[in-house]
């Protein structure tokens, strides 16, 4: 009794999903969005950071403020708000606000330390050069940052909110070790 009863739902529920996923088949492919050529290697910030001789990390964006909104956006999406705070203004990790750069503030340091971690970081010859009372050391964030260009536009974020890092990235990069 109860087969007959469901048995014409079952029979409408799987003629709308075959036609909604025939439906789906049929629509054209948006083309996958492309980065432009100077603003990508084509590298994961992780392989970029692990790959890239040191002081060789430059980012691509001369006028960060055109990428600033779409890297906060990344920030978020990131998780990097849950120890930063929203705006930067820091919680348990730093205030990206300040004044305070403990490796630097030079686009190849923050990249790398953003990609690989504070241990990370240090591991790759950098040395501490400020202190912030924070909970624990930076994670590394290039498994969650999947893309080199995700990592300057969050970059940007961070120079767009706080004008004292922005004269690092015209600055040269660090001596190499």
């Amino acid at each position: 009794m109860l087969l007959r009863i469901l048995k014409p739902f079952v029979i409408i529920g799987f003629a709308f999903g075959s036609t909604a996923a025939f439906a789906a088949a049929q629509q054209p492919q948006a083309a996958p969005q492309q980065a432009t050529p100077e603003a990508a290697s084509g590298k994961t910030s992780k392989a970029a950071a692990e790959s890239t001789e040191k002081g060789h990390l430059k980012s691509p964006y001369a006028d960060f403020a055109k990428v600033a909104d779409e890297g906060h956006k990344k920030f978020m999406a990131a998780g990097c708000n849950g120890c930063h705070g929203g705006g930067g203004g820091g919680g348990m990790g730093p205030p990206l606000t300040n004044e305070v750069w403990i490796y630097g503030k030079d686009d190849d340091t923050l990249f790398r330390l953003v990609a690989l971690g504070s241990d990370g970081l240090k591991a790759h010859g950098y040395a501490r050069k400020g202190s912030e009372n924070v909970v624990g050391p930076m994670p590394a964030m290039g498994e969650v940052v999947k893309t080199d260009d995700d990592m300057w536009k969050i970059i940007a974020w961070i120079r767009s909110v706080n004008p004292s890092s922005a004269s690092a990235s015209a600055a040269s990069p660090p001596p190499a070790e």
